[in-house]
């Protein structure tokens, strides 16, 4: 069955910088578009960033633009997220999930908090 499993989340101060990993079975990953969404507490689910299957394409959320870095290894079967000058609005569970836009399957997530 499918599986998309999320790991490298942590508690970091203002500034500083994380990297989230992906992991995917179950699936052909390299021919899947993918995107990042998260869930801060008390809000909805917010897209943040999505890339093609063949690793083109990607595309950010305004927020995020020009901090956040989507790419995969599809040798690996793995999507990452490369986190730069976070801000404390930047607190959220982190998951990916199948599809551009949308789609059908989501990770469980990943807790990021960044405090000040």
């Amino acid at each position: 069955q499918v599986q998309l499993v999320e790991s490298g989340g942590g508690s970091v101060q203002a500034g500083g910088s994380l990297r989230l990993s992906c992991e995917a079975s179950g699936y052909t990953f390299s021919g899947t578009d993918m995107r990042w969404v998260r869930q801060a507490p008390g809000k909805g689910l917010e897209w943040i960033s999505s890339i093609r299957g063949g690793g083109d394409r990607p595309i950010y959320e305004d927020s995020v633009k020009g901090r956040f870095t989507i790419s995969r290894d599809n040798a690996k079967n793995t999507l990452y997220l490369q986190m730069n000058n976070l801000k404390t609005e930047d607190t959220a569970v982190y998951s990916c999930a199948t599809g551009y836009i949308e789609g059908t399957y989501r990770g469980q997530g990943t807790q990021v908090t960044v405090s000040s």
